[in-house]
């Protein structure tokens, strides 16, 4: 991406319907191949039970680090086409899906707008995206509570997040 001012971002991907690996990596897959974004690391990959919602299985979690010249609305869009082309279907809030892509931290950067809030809004609340954040982005800073990954993660009980050993992501 020469000429532009690159981002460091961060995705936290989920899915619990069909074959979660596959979902997981094929998300990555076509990160890959967009303009304008390097994947440039993977977390190990956690299940966890589902957070709210109606009754559903268990989700696999996962996050990566991108650099891209890409503005966050772009990149939520292409987050979207991509979920739509692995199956998701929008018709229940919190419910069951084959995948999610959600943009954690985008830079340094503070973003509200009405598609978009940026760091994610419930990412320090939520053991199932910090623990395999940290795994890629432990130092990182959470823009409005001036905290790393790591701190706002040990603060946190997050026994019920399990490192699954036997699936691996590639990038």
């Amino acid at each position: 991406m020469p000429g532009n001012r690159t981002i460091t971002a961060y995705l936290g991907l989920g899915s619990n319907l069909g074959n979660r690996p596959a979902n997981l990596q094929g998300a990555i897959d076509r990160l890959k191949l967009a303009d304008g974004i390097a994947v440039t690391a993977v977390s190990h990959v956690y299940e966890t039970a589902p957070a709210g919602g109606p009754e559903q299985p268990d989700y696999l979690n996962a996050a990566l680090e991108i650099e891209t010249d890409r503005c966050a609305l772009e990149i939520i869009d292409l987050c979207m086409a991509i979920e739509k082309s692995l199956g998701r279907t929008r018709t229940v809030r919190w419910g069951p899906r084959t995948i999610d892509i959600d943009i954690l931290l985008y830079g340094a950067a503070y973003i509200e707008d009405e598609r978009l809030t940026i760091p994610h809004p419930r990412m320090h609340e939520r053991a199932f995206v910090l623990v395999p954040l940290a795994d890629i982005a432990g130092p990182a800073v959470h823009p409005v509570l001036k905290k790393t990954v790591g701190e706002l993660l040990s603060g946190m009980d997050s026994t019920d997040v399990r490192r699954v050993e036997n699936v691996q992501l590639r990038i």
